[in-house]
């Protein structure tokens, strides 16, 4: 990751309680959010990308980077910069194989075995998780806590970002044990200000960096 991807918000719509996604994710563009994962399962491919394709110009503005969830074909077909693997993705060297250098992989990972196999398989990235408890990762299993990123951290030379109940007081400890950025769902869009509450994560984040 040439850019420092330090924040990326995962979508879902589920949390925005009937608001418009696009302008919700505009915003906390606005405030300077660099990347998003558009993660929304119950779509169809065709719903996806029309979706993705509102996002575009809207990213390209900031130059900030899209990555879809799991669908290589959407990805490729609307512009993105990445596409994220799951468990249940076309493995890396397939997703290469259709995208080329078009796409950067990121892949999510619940171990430090995954992570590793996931770079010896070429991904530009991992997410790494659930660090802490939250509702929406209980089904990956028990929180992977702080010993096991760092450990994750330490055995990859990718970037590893973490996910899973990082709050803004918790961004300190995340750092300190590898992570190179976070991800997030709640923690902005269940804000009643996610454009704040972008920022309050990025103030958190640069702050720390900036103290090494």
């Amino acid at each position: 990751m040439g850019e420092r991807l330090t924040l990326w918000l995962v979508t879902d719509r589920a949390q925005i309680e009937g608001k418009d996604l696009v302008a919700v994710l505009d915003t906390c563009l606005d405030a300077g959010l660099p990347a998003i994962q558009v993660r929304e399962k119950d779509l169809g491919a065709g719903e996806l990308a029309a979706l993705c394709r509102r996002l575009v110009p809207l990213t390209r503005a900031r130059r900030a980077v899209l990555a879809v969830n799991d669908r290589v074909d959407v990805a490729l077909a609307v512009g993105a910069d990445a596409v994220q693997r799951t468990s249940t993705s076309l493995a890396i060297p397939d997703i290469r194989a259709v995208a080329g250098t078009r796409l950067r992989i990121g892949a999510s990972v619940h171990s430090t075995e995954e992570a590793a196999d996931a770079e010896r398989a070429g991904a530009d990235w991992v997410v790494f998780g659930p660090v802490y408890d939250t509702p929406s990762k209980r089904r990956y299993g028990a929180p992977q806590g702080l010993v096991k990123l760092r450990e994750t951290s330490r055995a990859v030379r990718i970037p590893v970002i973490a996910i899973g109940g990082i709050s803004p007081e918790r961004v300190g400890e995340v750092i300190d044990a590898g992570a190179r950025g976070i991800a997030v769902i709640s923690a902005i869009l269940g804000a009643a200000c996610p454009a704040d509450a972008t920022r309050e994560l990025l103030e958190a984040l640069e702050s720390k960096l900036r103290a090494g």
